[in-house]
């Protein structure tokens, strides 16, 4: 679905003030005058808060997963170091001005409670990355790969809180060097 420029005015605006200062510290006249856009046209291209909200993490799940899948295909040599590149991408991201986290569960935490469109965005990605990562242990020798799918997932998600907390890259790296670790035990013959 092609959307208005006013829209994508609105996502980006939304994107970059809802990362930033969360999403209940964002009212819609901001948004409205960060954007350029009329208080009548922000309504018509969104009727909703919750509204622009979902489509602002919609956005950006579908960039997200592409950067990351970009990385990963560009970096891999053999299926183990696939699932070791996710952890370099993750070092990079962490390390960009402005890094404050996951945007999924930062939101979720403010409205997943409250909002179910929200709340059905931020579950969806979760379970995209976790078919993602599932894609790429499906390509290992490994006994339980579901199991090591969701190692990874805990290993993904808590090195992005640790980072966001101060961590930075040093997360990627203890979440990488876990990660090799679990795959490394894995692959050996049992």
């Amino acid at each position: 679905m092609q959307r208005s420029e006013a829209a994508e005015r609105l996502l980006d605006t939304a994107e970059r003030l809802f990362y930033e200062r969360g999403v209940h510290a964002v009212g819609m006249a901001e948004l409205r005058t960060a954007s350029g856009v009329s208080l009548k046209r922000l309504y018509q291209c969104f009727a909703s808060k919750d509204e622009l909200v979902e489509s602002y993490l919609r956005r950006r799940d579908a960039r997200w997963r592409t950067a990351l899948a970009d990385h990963v295909a560009a970096a891999e040599r053999e299926p183990a170091e696939a699932v070791l590149a996710v952890f370099d991408w993750l070092a990079e991201w962490f390390g960009q001005p402005g890094f404050r986290g996951c945007a999924f569960l930062n939101t979720f935490g403010e409205l997943g409670g409250t909002s179910p469109a929200v709340a059905r965005a931020v579950r969806e990605h979760k379970q995209a990355v976790r078919e993602y990562l599932a894609s790429l242990v499906a390509r290992l020798d490994v006994p339980h790969p579901e199991q090591l799918t969701e190692q990874l997932l805990i290993l993904v998600d808590g090195a992005t809180a640790t980072a966001a907390v101060g961590g930075g890259a040093p997360a990627a790296r203890t979440a990488r060097a876990a990660a090799e670790a679990l795959v490394t035990a894995r692959s050996q013959p049992r």
